[in-house]
Parts: C-alpha cells; structure tokens; sequence
C-alpha cells in the first residue's frame, strides 16, 4: 500500500512539472510571437513609407536607376516574405538597399535639402529607432524561450508539446555580419 502511495506521489510531482513547465513554454512562445508581432507592424510601416521616399529621390537622381529599382525590388520582397528567417533576410536585404539610397542622397544636395526628403528620412529613422528596440525585445523572448526550452527537466518533455526546435534569432544576417567584422569606419577631419 505504501508503494501505490509513494508511486502515485512520484507521478502526481512530475505530472506538476510537466503541467508547469508546458504552460511556461506556452506562455515564452506566446510572448515570442507578439513581439514578432510588434517588428511586423514596424516593418509595414517602413514598407509602406519607401515608395514615397522613392519617388522623391527620383525626382533629383535620375541616374541612380540601379539603386532605385534595388530598394522597389527589396521592398517588395521583404513584403512577401512570410517566415521569420525569410523576414530577416528580406528585411536586412532591404536595409542594405536604403542604405545605398541614403549614401546616393548625399550626392544631391538640393534632394538632402528637399523638405518632403528630410520629412521622409525623420520618419524612416524614427521607424528604425522603434525596429531596433522590438527586435531587442523580440530576442529577448526568444533567447528566454529557448532557455526554458533547453533547461532540465523541460527539454525530457518540449519535443512532445511542440516545442522541439529553438527559435531563430531575428539577428543582422551573415552578409551584414561581415559588413560589421570588416574594417571599421574612418573619420576624417
């Protein structure tokens, strides 16, 4: 008798844990998910603030066609990317693309002038300030996630919930990460 006891307690405790650890699982992709959210609204409102940079840029740089129909070509890819890692890489794609665009400003000094540019270069920078800070918190949740996912005793019972893979990172990319290990930039006075 006292076995049955002493086995239905064991049984009770990790059926406890598996419940606990489930539900904190649930609850970290959750939070994962939302904040991805909170990048996606960020993206959508850069995407839909490029054409009208675009086409004031098109104004002053009619040679820059190149750089251009690069950025249009980004953009749209980034909106039809519809997976994280597919997301990221669109999206890194096509701040690669502004930032030709922004360099290609600099030559134009009556476009740098143009209020409508310096409205729409406010904006995007304010965007991207936002972006930088969602995907802080995007990263965050997913390396908790990931944590909790790979921490004993939840990793003996993740894989039968669902949760058998970590999330990827939303992180610069491997093209953008050897932009940055390259060498840094020089100022000159």
């Amino acid at each position: 008798m006292i076995t049955w006891i002493i086995i239905g307690v064991i049984v009770v405790v990790l059926l406890f844990i598996a419940i606990g650890g489930y539900n904190k699982l649930v609850a970290l992709d959750q939070r994962a998910d939302q904040s991805f959210a909170d990048i996606d609204v960020q993206l959508k409102q850069r995407q839909d603030l490029i054409p009208n940079l675009v086409e004031t840029v098109k104004g002053y740089a009619t040679h820059e066609r190149g750089t251009l129909d690069a950025v249009t070509q980004a953009r749209a890819a980034a909106a039809g990317a519809t997976s994280v890692n597919d997301k990221v890489q669109a999206e890194n794609m096509l701040t690669g693309a502004l930032g030709r665009l922004f360099a290609v400003s600099e030559a134009y000094p009556d476009l740098k002038a143009n209020t409508n540019f310096q409205q729409l270069s406010a904006e995007l920078s304010d965007i991207e300030n936002k972006l930088a800070a969602a995907r802080r918190f995007f990263n965050s949740a997913v390396g908790e996630f990931n944590a909790v996912r790979r921490q004993f005793p939840t990793i003996l019972f993740a894989g039968l919930f669902g949760f058998g893979s970590d999330k990827p990172f939303f992180d610069v990319g491997e093209g953008e990460r050897a932009a940055l290990n390259a060498a840094p930039p020089q100022v000159k006075f």
